[in-house]
């Protein structure tokens, strides 16, 4: 299978945001299962990779989509969408598109088809088991198989031959997969397997109510006796009868099921050495005795009622007094319609019908016949070794129970103590009861209202008090002997049957077990809470024995098989049975007491497990009736199969089995042999003031633990029975419904398992001990390993198909029929598998002495490879070795080198500089010279070298560049020539030399940059500082003559006062204003400024001179007004001059300012430049230090070279 589409799920990792729905989308609600949890991968995202690669869309690829009335329906996927969501087109076209979540959309095959394995389909996932159980359903193949366990679907009809002696014969030795799934093919299968493995077996077989458990265990027990018990004589038939028997008097209808199991049963089939069938043992659980007294308007009670009513012989009805269910009190308010055919139909007179049988007619199932079934189980019982007056007994002792629950009381009116007494209108049933259970009336009368109590006093034995009983006392104690009674006679049933099945000795057994299914009512009492509490262990047995065990034995053998996780339901099972905190015992302690009462111990449940995920009180259920539970009335209990809310009214009274002494002491003094002797085993304690208290949950849950040991102690196959709808109708598929029996059932878990999992496996030493006398000599002494290696691939088998552990051998599912071939242990097949390994042995040495000449020669190739590599090998060590050598060298001249950026960093601070500028160059010249001289002399090495000479005469023609001392530098050539190898530390010591000069000439010239600077800078303030004062004494003297012209316009303003107004004169002063306003923005500067004031002055002699024509008288007053208006005229000029020489000072102030800014910020930046020097030059002394001079660059290494 594609690992991309592992477990068939779809997986969202898509970046997409989905488009809007769809007007005609519809959502699902359906949440993910919680009995599974499916590991994926993101098998979408790869698929549509794979599909554009290939030219396919996503479109093509069919998928299932949850449907809530279809369960899955098909469809193919439209969008996915960025949250999870996928947008999917149903098939079918008058179906709105549907969007789900992701983790629900499965693969779907691209063609419907059936398969009898589910582990043989395409995609394994829920939605396909589904579909595969609806294709065989439709097909009326009811039966399919997931590895090895068997689904079994109820198919409500007979399916002609599908279980006739031919097909029993057909199925006989056959592995599972070699013919259809069947019933008969899971029997078959634990038969071979007690044969080879020396190991009991059972059949588990499991399901709701009406899915078919009890019709699945008549065909396994038939099986198993007509096909291999034909040389036991009668005890095979003896098995057979007991179903019939058993169903008669332990099965009833209900409301989800016709032929429902109220009781459970591990019915034991036993075989000898030579696996002949020599006997069996039926072991039963848990009678519903309550449904004796009670039943549902839609229920009957068990069948052998009906039976006696509608098929007994005249004769028979007439000596026990029976007629019609319409006259028996325990039967009229139930459900009191016979089932009957047809033709037994007419048998049946008015007398023995019932109102409702005869306006509604009678009930019709294919395997229920009330008229018919009487005289099947009969001769049943005769078969079994019951005589004729056992047989007498036991219909008479059902007709007493019948007539005893006619028996009504009434209050007793003298009576002050609220005592009761039997009404006249019941004297009839109660003398009949008596009659048939051989007791005196009187005293069952005395027995049935009122009780005997012994006190502690009163001498040795006590005082006897009778103490009166009211009237539902009473009834309750009425209908306590009747179940009493019933049950006591299902008990000698059982133990009869056992009786007539003996074995002497048994080698192993064949146990098939059917008890009854999860059940869940609108009332659901103390029967129910038990039968689920059997359901919750079986379902664990389950789970540890196909999903726990199965995952740790894989990882005891190191089989790689991913977890498979499941809910473990243990918190449950504590919930309900942990000693001293579980329900039942708070029920057991509750029920101890003198006054017991049922609210008081459910609010002790409640109590003791408050918040617990398990308990729940009823008001949360979803059902309204539960809500309306008080929460003293009740809990509920979410079971691994879903919620159930329980009652608690009676569940005191049903968990005590025991009556009170005066009945009980009544019915072992009884008249009837029979009866008395079902009593005889009881023993009658001295109970002092209270009831005797036997717990029926108590014993439940030791029978219980006894069955699950015996279990465990058995291999195990599964069958998991289906109902395929409510309604009980055949060809009618309700698929929510079968896929939540399967989830709830955990199968869903098996199919993940089952796909990466090894259903069936052999041990190495027990195939070669089976195999071990038929090896020749040549073979004998081989490991039992290597012979089931051998075997296996003898076989022909393909590796993906097996697994070697480390003691055992492990098969896939499918692979049965190989399994079973290497497991039969009958010597002609033995011998012809012997044979085989011996041919696969000689064909496997000659393809080894085939595979040792290519690995000779291919062993030749790799050494003659290797020679051709070892030169490389060599030149590449020799390459390395010599770079190792050189190394420090070149790391040397690549340090050098990076001084280079600080000689032009120097260089550019030497061309700022205006002083000493021709030392400073010479000076940096002079260390760019000797870095030169350095990086030379490290790379020349040799004398002899022509190389190295060449470099020389390079160095010479610098120092002659460089107007250095030609001979100086041909002595330093002689010295770095004669010096044949420099070491690192040589090499660091130059690098250091050169970093210390670096520094210290790097340091000078900024120091004298630094002063050149701040010399120009104090040069500039001085020139400001001058040009501040000089401004600050043109201020002094214009404020100075601005005071002398305030106080001269002072005194004029004083002879004005004196003087007086002079309209013209105001006037003239008027028009000279106006003229200097109109040519004040004319111009700016002070020579503006002067020749406007001039010309005022000119028009205002013009203007004295007009009126000093037209008025001589006033002279006076005209010089006043025009010496007013001329300091008026000045006084408006030296305004606007002050306000024009501010906003220069202003500007000159912002100028300065900027300037000064700019200055510091370049002074800055300068200085954190000094400082990056200083750093980098302190990072290379460090890294130099501690490399100890291994840098290498690379660059420069390619440049040397």
């Amino acid at each position: 299978m594609n690992p991309l589409l592992r477990g068939g799920r779809l997986e969202n990792h898509l970046g997409k945001k989905p488009p809007p729905a769809h007007p005609t989308e519809i959502r699902t609600s359906i949440a993910p299962s919680s009995a599974v949890e499916l590991n994926t991968t993101s098998a979408l995202v790869n698929y549509a990779i794979e599909a554009g690669r290939v030219g396919v869309t996503m479109e093509s690829q069919k998928v299932w989509v949850p449907d809530p009335t279809e369960g899955y329906i098909l469809g193919r996927i439209r969008d996915i969408g960025f949250d999870g969501e996928v947008t999917v087109v149903p098939v079918e076209s008058k179906r709105p598109n549907i969007v789900s979540l992701l983790d629900r959309v499965f693969y779907a095959d691209e063609y419907d088809k059936d398969v009898d394995d589910n582990c043989a389909l395409m995609y394994l996932n829920p939605a396909t088991l589904l579909n595969n159980i609806r294709i065989r359903y439709k097909k009326d193949k009811i039966y399919t198989y997931v590895a090895n366990i068997l689904i079994a679907v109820n198919p409500y009809f007979e399916i002609k031959d599908l279980y006739s002696s031919n097909t029993i014969k057909s199925y006989q030795g056959k592995s599972l997969g070699v013919l259809p799934p069947h019933v008969f093919a899971i029997a078959d299968k634990s038969f071979r397997d007690m044969k080879v493995l020396k190991q009991s077996q059972s059949i588990i077989v499991s399901g709701e109510s009406g899915a078919g458990k009890t019709e699945s265990t008549k065909y396994l027990l038939r099986y198993l006796c007509d096909l291999w018990g034909s040389s036991a004589g009668p005890i095979e038939q003896k098995i057979l009868d007991a179903n019939p028997v058993m169903e008669a008097f332990g099965n009833a209808k209900t409301t989800r099921n016709n032929n429902s199991s109220r009781f459970g049963k591990f019915m034991e089939v036993h075989f000898n050495s030579k696996c002949q069938v020599v006997g069996g043992y039926i072991s039963h659980y848990l009678l519903e005795k309550s449904r004796i007294c009670m039943q549902g308007p839609e229920e009957r009670d068990y069948h052998v009622f009906y039976l006696l009513c509608a098929g007994a012989p005249e004769s028979l009805r007439r000596q026990l007094d029976i007629t019609k269910p319409d006259d028996f009190h325990y039967l009229k308010h139930g459900c009191t319609q016979y089932f009957t055919s047809s033709t037994t139909e007419k048998q049946l007179n008015n007398t023995q019908k019932s109102k409702a049988h005869q306006a509604k007619g009678s009930l019709r199932d294919p395997i229920l016949d009330d008229v018919k079934d009487f005289n099947s189980v009969d001769q049943a019982l005769a078969r079994l070794g019951l005589t004729d007056a056992e047989r007498l007994n036991i219909y008479t002792t059902v007709a007493a129970v019948l007539h005893l629950g006619n028996i009504v009381f009434e209050e007793r009116p003298e009576d002050t103590k609220g005592g009761c007494m039997v009404s006249s209108s019941s004297e009839k049933s109660l003398v009949t009861a008596c009659k048939l259970m051989g007791v005196d009336p009187g005293e069952l009368r005395q027995a049935l209202v009122s009780k005997v109590m012994q006190t502690a006093r009163g001498g040795l034995k006590g005082t006897v008090i009778m103490v009166p009983l009211k009237v539902y006392e009473a009834n309750n104690a009425r209908d306590a002997l009747a179940k009493a009674v019933y049950s006591k006679m299902f008990d000698y049933i059982v133990q009869r049957i056992n009786k007539s099945i003996p074995f002497q000795a048994s080698s192993y057994y064949i146990g098939v077990l059917d008890i009854a299914g999860f059940e869940f009512f609108k009332v659901n009492s103390f029967e129910q809470f038990c039968i689920n509490y059997c359901n919750e262990k079986l379902q664990q047995f389950f789970n540890e024995r196909i999903l726990k065990d199965e995952q740790q034995l894989y990882e005891r053998e190191a089989l790689q098989v991913p977890k498979i996780s499941f809910n473990d339901n243990q918190d449950c099972i504590d919930l309900i049975e942990a000693k001293g905190v579980g329900i039942f015992h708070f029920l057991d302690e509750e029920s101890k007491l003198p006054k017991p009462a049922s609210d008081h111990f459910t609010m002790e449940v409640h109590r003791q497990w408050s918040g617990h995920f398990r308990l729940a009180f009823p008001r949360t259920s979803k059902l309204k009736d539960h809500r309306e539970i008080r929460d003293g009335e009740g809990f509920m209990v979410r079971h691994f199969a879903g919620a159930v809310c329980y009652q608690t009214a009676q569940f005191i009274e049903k968990n005590n089995d025991a009556l009170h002494a005066s009945l009980e002491g009544l019915i072992q003094e009884s008249k009837n042999p029979f009866l008395q002797g079902m009593f005889a085993s009881s023993n009658l304690t001295n109970q002092k003031g209270k009831l005797a208290f036997i717990s029926v949950g108590s014993k439940f849950k030791t029978q219980l633990g006894e069955l699950m040991d015996k279990l465990k102690s058995t291999g195990t196959n599964f069958i998991r029975c289906i109902k395929p709808n409510q309604k009980m109708i055949d060809h009618n598929f309700d698929a929510p419904s079968i896929m939540s029996q399967l989830e709830s059932s955990g199968m869903t878990s098996v199919l993940e398992l089952m796909q990466e999992g090894f259903p069936s496996r052999a041990k190495f030493n027990d195939l070669h001990i089976m195999y071990q006398k038929f090896l020749p000599s040549s073979m004998a002494k081989m490991d039992s390993r290597t012979f089931c290696k051998s075997l296996l691939h003898a076989l022909g088998m393909n590796e993906n198909d097996y697994r070697f552990g480390v003691t055992r051998v492990f098969f896939r599912p499918g692979k049965y029929a190989e399994f079973d071939a290497i497991m039969k242990s009958d010597p002609d097949n033995l011998a012809a598998m012997v044979a085989k390994v011996k041919k696969w042995l000689i064909a496997s040495r000659w393809k080894k002495a085939q595979w040792c000449s290519l690995s000779v020669i291919k062993l030749k190739n790799k050494i003659l490879y290797r020679k051709a590599a070892l030169v490389v090998i060599q030149r590449n060590v020799r390459m390395h070795l010599a770079q190792r050598q050189h190394r420090p060298r070149y790391q040397g001249i690549s340090k050098i080198k990076g001084l280079q950026e600080r000689l032009t960093r120097m260089s550019a601070i030497v061309n700022q500089l205006k002083k000493d500028k021709e030392s400073s160059v010479s000076e940096v010249q002079k260390l760019q010279a000797d870095m030169t001289a350095s990086i030379l002399k490290i790379k020349v090495v040799d004398s002899d070298d022509p190389s190295s000479m060449d470099v020389a005469l390079l160095r010479y023609r610098w120092c002659r560049v460089s107007s250095f001392d030609a001979r100086r530098c041909r002595t330093g050539l002689y010295l770095e020539t004669s010096d044949v190898k420099i070491s690192a530390s040589a090499v660091d010591r130059l690098y250091a030399d050169l970093l210390a000069r670096s520094d210290r000439i790097s340091g000078d010239l900024q120091k004298k940059l630094q002063q050149q600077k701040s010399a120009e800078e104090q040069q500039r303030l001085r020139k400001i500082q001058e040009e501040m004062e000089r401004e600050k004494k043109l201020k002094e003297e214009e404020e100075r003559r601005k005071k002398e012209e305030e106080e001269t316009r002072r005194l004029m303003d004083e002879d004005v006062a004196v003087c007086g107004e002079v309209t013209d004169a105001d006037i003239v002063a008027e028009i000279l204003n106006n003229n200097i306003q109109s040519e004040d923005g004319a111009s700016g500067s002070e020579e503006d400024t002067s020749s406007v004031v001039g010309k005022g002055l000119s028009q205002l002699d013009n203007a004295l001179v007009v009126l000093s024509s037209t008025a001589e008288d006033g002279e006076i007053e005209v010089r006043i007004s025009v010496g007013k208006a001329e300091m008026e005229i000045r006084r408006k000029a030296e305004e606007e001059e002050r306000k024009r020489q501010e906003e220069a000072d202003k500007r000159t102030a912002a100028a300065l300012q900027a300037q000064l800014e700019k200055e510091a910020l370049e002074d800055t930046r300068y200085r954190e430049q000094l400082e990056q020097e200083r750093r980098d030059h302190e990072l290379a002394l460090r890294l130099a230090q501690e490399t100890n001079g291994q840098v290498e660059d690379m660059n420069h290494e390619d440049s040397m070279r």
